[in-house]
């Protein structure tokens, strides 16, 4: 249904219902009720632009990507977070803007964006453990929120974020009661702040137990399949290769069965696989019973908060910082099992 025929309906002008959609003060209460509930009814909503001219806002959410992290736009990990994010979008009738940066001139591209009013607010993905998005972002006082966290950044900000270091440490742990010692991390780039604190949960569970890490089963690089398989190929080649793996992103752990499968041995009896879950839309961890044993988030509905935070943010300018830590959901399935005899 289209605005004149809403109005028709109704027995309006198309002006009365356009201003009481969008926000105009001089529509009194009564009408606007009668017509927000016939244009639910109808499924109609209003044009986001003529909402922004009526309340002084441009009713869109930008998400900058930096020009050293261009691949994000094709990462399922990042997809799933902004069609989480669009679904509250569009529920708050706010459309979604991607732009892009350079790396040495990100501070310039937040502030063209708010200066000229293109934005309302913005959502940081990916934070490094110094993040100096955050920074500047703080200085200029403008909405914006945080999936993630940033580790060397003081200031106060809005974030939202997964416990990765208690799922790590939780995962090490099971890995340790079912006997393993020889446990190797295959994680994400080191500068990124999750890859971090995953680390220090692997570590400190080693450390609980009496185990000594050792260098040479701890993996770092960008969470490609391709990494995966290579650093798990590597690792079995050493004089006492790893009896257990936790690996930083499911896509990541494909590459390391692929591996297992050209060596001739099966997850959960010769070597046991972890692998972070991001419940991702097009790569699901099995129906009934999981593929992997994992560490579940999902990403998707880390994206509905994210965004839901952002626009309350954007409503109450003063409020007082707004966090929120989700707690992953350690998930039993085929990959894991025993030490095997004679390496517990």
């Amino acid at each position: 249904m289209n605005l004149k025929q809403l109005s028709e309906t109704l027995g309006l002008s198309q002006t009365t219902v356009s201003r009481a959609l969008n926000g105009y003060p001089e529509v009194n209460a009564e009408t606007r009720l009668r017509v927000e509930a016939a244009a639910a009814k109808h499924g109609y909503r209003p044009n986001s632009r003529a909402k922004g001219l009526a309340t002084g806002k441009s009713m869109v959410i930008g998400h900058v990507i930096p020009s050293s992290s261009r691949h994000e736009m094709v990462n399922p990990i990042f997809g799933d977070f902004v069609a989480g994010a669009s679904k509250t979008y569009a529920e708050h009738g706010y459309d979604m803007m991607f732009t892009n940066a350079d790396d040495t001139s990100i501070e310039a591209a937040y502030r063209n964006l708010f200066q000229r009013g293109a934005v309302d607010g913005v959502v940081l993905q990916g934070p490094k453990v110094n993040e100096p998005r955050i920074e500047v972002l703080t200085r200029m006082a403008v909405p914006f929120i945080v999936h993630g966290r940033s580790t060397g950044v003081q200031a106060e900000y809005d974030w939202i974020d997964v416990n990765n270091k208690s799922s790590f440490q939780r995962a090490t742990q099971f890995l340790i009661d079912l006997g393993h010692r020889r446990i190797a991390l295959i994680n994400g780039l080191e500068d990124m702040d999750f890859a971090q604190r995953r680390r220090a949960g692997y570590l400190d569970a080693l450390q609980q137990a009496g185990l000594m890490p050792d260098a040479a089963l701890m993996r770092s690089a960008e969470m490609t399949e391709v990494y995966g398989h290579r650093e798990t190929h590597q690792m079995l080649q050493i004089a006492e290769p790893p009896t257990a793996i936790l690996a930083s992103s499911m896509i990541t752990a494909i590459g390391v069965r692929r591996a297992l499968e050209e060596a001739g041995l099966q997850m959960g009896r010769d070597i046991s696989v972890i692998a972070h879950d991001d419940d991702l839309s097009y790569l699901k961890n099995g129906q009934d019973v999981p593929i992997f044993t994992a560490t579940r988030s999902s990403v998707r509905d880390a994206g509905e908060m994210a965004a839901e935070m952002l626009i309350q943010r954007i409503k109450s300018p003063a409020a007082p910082v707004q966090t929120s830590l989700l707690e992953a959901e350690l998930v039993v399935g085929r990959s894991t099992g025993p030490a095997p005899t004679g390496v517990r």
